[in-house]
């Protein structure tokens, strides 16, 4: 039985990308689901559904919470270092993932969890007054939420602020297209190189998000970093690595970062153990071998996976210990302090000094933060 949309709530509000099919059923156009709703049905999403023979979104300017990171986490090393980044997402998702680390928010089934409310205004404003240099649109993927996050992004934009879109790239090229124009840095998770493991592993299929990054890469100004979530047992085989790594030099070059991350229990998958860290770091040579030239680790301790090395000389020109920046060798913005070589990337002359402190914030109706006790 279909949820019961209210229509009511100012928070259901009509979208686009869908069209009417002959059997008086009508498809949502956005993402490579396509799905095919009765009047009433919800999406497999769940804020985008069928009302009244149109497409409307059940999440509009609500919110599971707002977070000021540090940009790292999301992670980005290569755009603004050590800068505040504003976080929010809202409920459900279009890929399920059965290892998902955020699933209390990404498989949530309840408009009841989207306690925050803020319209795209009071979101730039709370931005600004916390002193965050991006907005990040995470937790779940921003795709569903695709008519917020851009006017989110749209009012940032008027104020200066960045924005930053953590997602899993699986969409349709027409909204990809209105999406990114918006965003100045993404970071996409690239889930396996193998279409059995997405089919199995998330409901869904590899092609399309290889689509999106060849299209951000090569076809925007967005900054692009790409993730893997090492699972083992499941993605985690050199050979897969090897080829991943070799797609990525081929179609998108070298100076995309690439973040092998640890995967730890959760969600349908407590009976997998942790990544071990000798395959972080494996992977990580195996993609330096190749011929990727920034290649990290990430949810473990290991400062020689998580510095950035210049790939003309070797020299570290910046050392991190997990989210927080203990050196800086970069010149002249963007070029290595000991051969002058350029660093891929969008750096300042000086990084921030947010660290790895992770606030979260009440924004009210005005958009004036509240900061809660640091968590």
């Amino acid at each position: 039985m279909a949820d019961k949309i209210n229509l009511q709530d100012p928070s259901t509000v009509k979208v686009g990308y869908w069209h009417q099919l002959d059997n008086d059923l009508i498809q949502c156009d956005l993402c490579p689901r396509e799905c095919k709703l009765h009047e009433g049905q919800r999406g497999f999403c769940f804020i985008r559904g069928r009302i009244n023979d149109e497409m409307v979104m059940t999440s509009y300017g609500r919110s599971s919470g707002f977070v000021i990171d540090p940009i790292e986490k999301k992670p980005l090393n290569h755009f603004l270092p050590g800068t505040p980044v504003l976080s929010f997402g809202t409920a459900g998702c279009n890929l399920a993932c059965k290892y998902c680390q955020n699933w209390d928010i990404s498989k949530a089934r309840e408009t009841d969890r989207l306690l925050d409310q803020a319209m795209p205004e009071n979101l730039a404003e709370a931005a600004l007054a916390s002193g965050s240099r991006s907005m990040a649109y995470t937790y779940n993927d921003p795709v569903i939420f695709h008519e917020y996050a851009v006017d989110v992004a749209k009012a940032c934009r008027e104020k200066g602020i960045k924005n930053v879109a953590v997602t899993a790239g699986y969409v349709n090229a027409e909204p990809r297209a209105a999406f990114y124009q918006w965003m100045d840095a993404a970071n996409i998770d690239l889930k396996s190189f193998d279409e059995a493991f997405y089919k199995k592993l998330t409901g869904g299929h590899l092609q399309p998000v290889l689509d999106t990054i060849e299209y951000v890469a090569n076809k925007t100004d967005t900054w692009l970093e790409l993730t893997t979530l090492l699972i083992p047992g499941h993605n985690d085989d050199p050979n897969e690595i090897r080829a991943m790594s070799e797609w990525i030099l081929e179609k998108i070059g070298p100076d995309v970062p690439l973040h092998f991350t640890a995967f730890h229990p959760d969600y349908l998958m407590k009976d997998v153990p942790p990544t071990p860290f000798e395959t972080l770091r494996r992977s990580r040579q195996i993609a330096l071998d190749v011929g990727l030239n920034y290649v990290y680790t990430g949810n473990v301790y290991d400062p020689e996976g998580q510095a950035t090395y210049c790939p003309h000389c070797g020299e570290s020109v910046i050392d991190r210990t997990g989210y927080t920046i203990n050196s800086w060798h970069l010149t002249d913005t963007n070029h290595c302090a000991n051969c002058g070589g350029e660093i891929a990337g969008v750096f300042e002359p000086q990084p921030g000094d947010w660290g790895s402190k992770r606030i979260p914030i009440y924004v009210n109706a005005y958009g004036a933060p509240q900061l809660t006790p640091e968590t």
